[in-house]
């Protein structure tokens, strides 16, 4: 077997490591044997395969850079010159292998620790069977908790009521393609099927055989797309979610809390667990700076998303109704069955002859038959037999699982029945709740000019027409799906009550007659730190419109109010924007509660620290007394989609922490502790808010600095990957940052190994603070003990940290021209670095979190290999900027690029995160 990647003890390449590297030993963390055997198969297969495929030079330009930053990684500075020195001497051509082949292997080592963890969970349940309170981090132990505190009933009426909404959003951030994301599937299933069915002698070797063709496969994929992705290629990807692992997961949810809560009677009672779970999209429905999304894309969006939730309802229907063999004798129909069975006969004789066939004496057979058919009419538009309403679909189920109740036979009622039924309950014929998000400037420009020129003006902009389709666009989603398809209006940048007001005067110039036009929800987006800021202002003043009085009317008081994490980090730093949305929450809860309005915050969170990122569940137990109450919604987006939910097992998993926490933040116990410590450590939070805002502006608003960043990060070359239907910046160059978007923001940084986005600011804000005062480090310690979001906040930081490389940093600092910017990104990076690590009491960041520490040590002297290829890269297109155009140069320029775009797809595999 080739020694390409192999484990040698603990992690990969410790032996290499020098004993007396003690900053940076690879070595701290125990590998589980499982997973080590699993990397040492699939890197030894990949040796395989790279020397098949390139020869054994190839394997040997790989070996020896890995041996190089591996030493390197142990501080051994001659390593990582000689790593330099070796990346360029390589051609364009085998630089272009090298980097293809560290990729692969980040690809396998993802796969191998997902694996990983479905394997721990399943382990974790198989040592406890029947006893899911123990499990940390599970709803069991959340209601327990509660129960405790607030009683039984009430913690069960509370677990009822529970809502968690993860909106999926096609915000760029998946540098993987499909193509190789479903070779990595491939892959990781062949991995299980070896794993779990033990195989010996020749089934072994078809096993490895297969995986030998796979992981050629995924070395021969090419990894960059050849063009964007379109909206729809979008929608599609997010529906193959649906279709792989959500459809199943999410009832599957429901069950695994029903067994617990009902024990002894789970399966023959009435279930103690409503849904919970809601998904959103913004897929098909974000025109936010994205001319791609149309109001003819919105549509095709919401029906694509229909037709797979009809075609997996109908299916499972199909299904469910097979099962169901039983006779009238022993379990005889109800009336009302029985008058069902009769209406449903004058929808369609023919397919009431064939229900009745292939059920007879089985009437609930029979009846439920006929139900599949009419949703596989809905599906079809066969407007006869199709349902109306999938009001009307939960209602005809509900009569067969009463009748089965009435009949004596629960556990047939509340068994696969049930299932469909939740199934139902929370797909609908939508499957996810379209959402539509536009700048409030194009609104204004738009009621501008209608006013200007009049609604049916043949003069009017094509934007403007677009604006005004947009708003027949949800009248007829909803005419179709219903109106819990699409009613969400989502004005970004909202600074002004008018901006809410726009969206009802527009509906009303699209649909003059009040009975055409949509329901719609218009929900603020608080972006900036100035907005966030005057969030209740503006909230008061909305409460005056007429419109959202009638709405109020209409939805029980409901109210929603969108927090954006990118911008407000991007305006003031990481710090103050953290400490700006927990304040403006804080807030926003009180007003709720002042007009009794059951109010539900929608967390714009991106995957990356910068960009509000980090353990979801955690954030919500973080939360200002009041501000969760059972309802949490968020944003999941590229990457963060696969990683969460494109497993079941660990789908499930994550579901259940959100859920668990959701509902446990509303406990008396964590309201206040949360308020205690929000209210103790006031004048703290202060004073870094002031401190480490000051150090980030002095930063980006240096002379200079945008195109400064440009220069050193990969930020211009990044808008080039095709990873995304939207475009990287709003329309200015990077002349100004007020027009780029949070993502490349986030993700030039990361990938130059510095991650400023995530933790700038903090140390001078800590150091300020401790010398201020006699105890101050005391006292930083006490608010990381007792202070849940400064506790959050300082882990987030420290997972942030672990992921830069100063030595990795410097070299793509060095590609630009002012070394006294430079050196304030270095200077604040130890200054963070020491002082986190002062007040968490670690020894080096990640010490006490073994899972994720092995994880980011482990993939760190690849991550280097890839990164010294990017420093080339870069360096020769700012080298081959300043020559004179011509034909070579244009050639040579495009490799270069081409060289770079493929460590960037590198770099966010090893990374595992990009914006």
């Amino acid at each position: 077997m080739p020694a390409i990647w192999t484990v040698r003890h603990s992690l990969v390449g410790v032996s290499e490591i020098k004993p007396q590297a003690t900053e940076r030993v690879v070595a701290r963390y125990e590998m589980p044997d499982p997973l080590r055997d699993d990397i040492r198969l699939l890197g030894g297969l990949l040796g395989t395969i790279l020397t098949e495929a390139g020869g054994q030079d190839l394997l040997d330009d790989v070996e020896h850079l890995r041996e190089l930053t591996i030493r390197a990684y142990g501080n051994d500075a001659d390593a990582l010159a000689a790593a330099a020195d070796l990346v360029d001497s390589f051609s364009l051509d085998r630089a272009d292998h090298v980097a293809r082949a560290f990729t692969c292997y980040f690809h396998l080592a993802n796969l191998a620790e997902e694996y990983h963890r479905v394997r721990v969970l399943r382990q974790r349940e198989q040592e406890e069977p029947g006893s899911a309170a123990v499990i940390e981090e599970s709803i069991p132990q959340a209601f327990t908790q509660l129960a405790d505190e607030v009683g039984r009933d009430e913690a069960l009426r509370r677990l009822q009521e529970i809502e968690f909404r993860p909106v999926l959003t096609a915000h760029p951030t998946e540098a993987r393609r499909r193509a190789v994301s479903r070779a990595v599937r491939r892959i990781s299933g062949l991995l299980a099927e070896r794993d779990t069915l033990h195989p010996r002698g020749t089934a072994l070797a078809e096993i490895d055989r297969r995986l030998l063709a796979e992981i050629d496969v995924l070395w021969r994929t090419q990894p960059l797309r050849a063009a964007k992705p379109t909206v729809i290629d979008e929608v599609k990807s997010a529906v193959g979610v649906f279709d792989a692992t959500l459809f199943q997961t999410f009832p599957e949810v429901y069950r695994r809390v029903d067994d617990w809560i009902l024990g002894d009677d789970a399966g023959r009672a009435t279930p103690a667990v409503r849904p919970f779970v809601r998904l959103g999209t913004w897929i098909g429905g974000d025109r936010d700076g994205n001319p791609n999304v149309t109001a003819d894309i919105t549509r095709q969006a919401a029906a694509l998303a229909s037709e797979h939730a009809l075609a997996a309802l109908e299916a499972e229907a199909f299904v469910t109704a097979r099962k169901l063999t039983v006779a009238a004798g022993d379990t005889p129909p109800s009336d009302a069955l029985l008058s069902l069975w009769n209406r449903l006969r004058q929808l369609s004789a023919e397919a009431a002859v064939k229900a009745d066939e292939e059920s007879p004496g089985e009437p609930h057979r029979a009846v439920l038959l006929m139900i599949a058919a009419r949703i596989a009419a809905t599906r079809r538009r066969d407007a006869d037999l199709a349902y109306p309403s999938v009001e009307k679909l939960e209602a005809d189920l509900g009569v067969v699982q009463d009748s089965l109740v009435k009949a004596g036979a629960p556990r047939l009622a509340y068994g696969s029945l049930q299932k469909l039924i939740w199934q139902v309950n929370t797909f609908g014929f939508h499957l996810a709740e379209l959402e539509v998000r536009q700048h409030s400037q194009v609104h204004a420009a738009a009621l501008a000019e209608i006013e200007e020129k009049g609604a049916n003006s043949p003069d009017l902009s094509d934007r403007t027409r677009e604006v005004l389709d947009t708003f027949r666009a949800l009248a007829a989603v909803q005419n179709r799906y219903g109106e819990r398809a699409a009613r969400r209006y989502i004005v970004s940048f909202t600074q002004a009550p008018e901006h809410l007001a726009a969206v009802y005067r527009l509906a009303e110039h699209a649909f003059p007659d009040a009975d055409e036009r949509p329901v719609i929800d218009a929900i603020p987006l608080f972006e900036t730190f100035a907005d966030l800021e005057g969030s209740v202002e503006i909230l008061e003043a909305m409460l005056e419109l007429p419109q959202v009085q009638a709405r109020l009317a209409a939805n029980g008081r409901r109210v929603e109010v969108m927090l954006g994490y990118s911008d407000s980090s991007k305006d003031v730093g990481p710090v103050a924007a953290t400490l700006a949305l927990h304040s403006a929450q804080s807030r926003i809860a009180e007003w709720a509660d002042r007009h009794h309005i059951e109010l539900t915050l929608f967390h714009g969170r991106g995957g990356a620290l910068g960009r509000g990122g980090g353990p979801a569940n955690r954030a919500v137990l973080a939360q200002p007394p009041h501000s969760v109450d059972g309802r949490f919604k968020l944003t999941e987006q590229g990457e963060v989609i696969l990683a969460r939910y494109g497993d079941p097992v660990i789908a499930t998993r994550h579901i259940e922490q959100v859920a668990a926490a959701t509902l446990l933040a509303s406990a008396p116990s964590v309201e206040k502790r949360n308020a205690e410590a929000t209210a103790r450590f006031a004048g703290l939070a202060a004073a870094l808010d002031v401190s480490s805002r000051e150090r980030f502006h002095h930063l980006v608003r240096a002379d200079g600095f945008p195109q400064w960043f440009a220069q050193v990060t990969p930020l211009e070359e990044i808008g080039l990957l095709a990873i995304g239907s939207r475009p990287a910046k709003r329309g200015l160059s990077v002349n100004s940052l007020d027009d780029l978007r949070a993502i490349p923001w986030v993700f030039s940084w990361s990938q130059a190994r510095i991650n400023l986005a995530g933790w700038y600011g903090l140390g001078t804000a800590l150091a300020a603070y401790a010398a201020s005062r006699p105890d101050g480090l005391d006292e930083l310690r006490a608010a990381y003990d007792e202070w849940p979001l400064f506790n959050t906040l300082l882990e987030n930081v420290e997972m942030s940290i672990a992921k830069t490389d100063e030595r990795i940093a410097t070299k793509y600092l060095a590609l630009g021209d002012r070394d006294d910017l430079a050196q304030q990104v270095l200077d604040e990076l130890r200054l963070t670095r020491e002082w986190v690590l002062k007040i968490t009491g670690n020894s080096w960041p990640l010490a006490r979190r073994r899972v994720l520490g092995r994880a980011v040590q482990l993939r760190s002297p690849y991550v280097d290999a890839l990164s010294l290829l990017q420093v080339r890269a870069l360096r020769a297109l700012r080298t081959d900027g300043a020559s004179e155009p011509s034909t070579d140069a244009v050639a040579r320029r495009e490799r270069w690029q081409h060289l770079l775009l493929l460590t960037v797809n590198g770099v966010s595999a090893g990374l595992q995160n990009t914006g």
